[in-house]
């Protein structure tokens, strides 16, 4: 069975940074925000390329979670999946998260909201992700009957090696020293905002 990675984070933190360090893995395949195109095209907001994330993504949630639950691109042994957890809308079934193995990125939230007013002149709860996190990791900790990883980005900024070895022994997967450096430049797999 492949290992499929949910890692929920909210808006301006290092979440993409996190997914280049799996995706430097060769075992793993990666996707960015599969659900940001369902996220747009059902919220009135302005965002940058709305339009054309919508055009280009797929707007049925229910596709994006066979997609995500189905078999893994290039067949590779890891599934690492980056998203947005303010994209997981109340709409959203939830039974197909049951298939995945689940982590969190945390950021504190003041520096977060710093970050994320220079973009969104008056960003809600909801906006930043956090209580749409929180509504995820109590329900994986109820289904697990333990806490799933959470990780601070400030934490792995200052101890990368240390906290992605950290993290991957959570996840019951090996740490790879290749997650700690990537070549520079866009990837097939960003999204078409990156």
């Amino acid at each position: 069975m492949p290992l499929r990675i949910a890692m929920w984070s909210g808006p301006r933190n290092i979440s993409t940074a996190l997914m280049r360090s799996f995706g430097s893995r060769p075992d793993t395949a990666v996707c960015d925000e599969p659900l940001y195109a369902f996220y747009l095209a059902r919220r009135e907001v302005d965002h940058p390329g709305r339009d054309e994330v919508v055009a280009q993504g797929e707007t049925d949630w229910r596709a994006v979670a066979r997609f995500l639950t189905g078999p893994v691109p290039d067949g590779k042994a890891v599934f690492y999946q980056k998203h947005m957890a303010h994209h997981l809308l109340p709409e959203v079934g939830r039974a197909w998260l049951e298939e995945l193995v689940h982590g969190f990125l945390i950021r504190d939230p003041r520096e977060m909201l710093l970050s994320l007013a220079k973009v969104m002149p008056a960003p809600t709860a909801l906006d930043t992700g956090l209580p749409q996190q929180l509504e995820l990791y109590r329900s994986v900790e109820r289904r697990l009957g333990r806490p799933p990883p959470v990780i601070d980005a400030r934490d792995v900024l200052q101890d990368p090696a240390g906290l992605l070895r950290a993290l991957c022994t959570a996840l019951e997967l090996e740490f790879t020293p290749a997650m700690l450096s990537w070549a520079p430049g866009l990837r097939s797999t960003d999204g078409v905002w990156a």
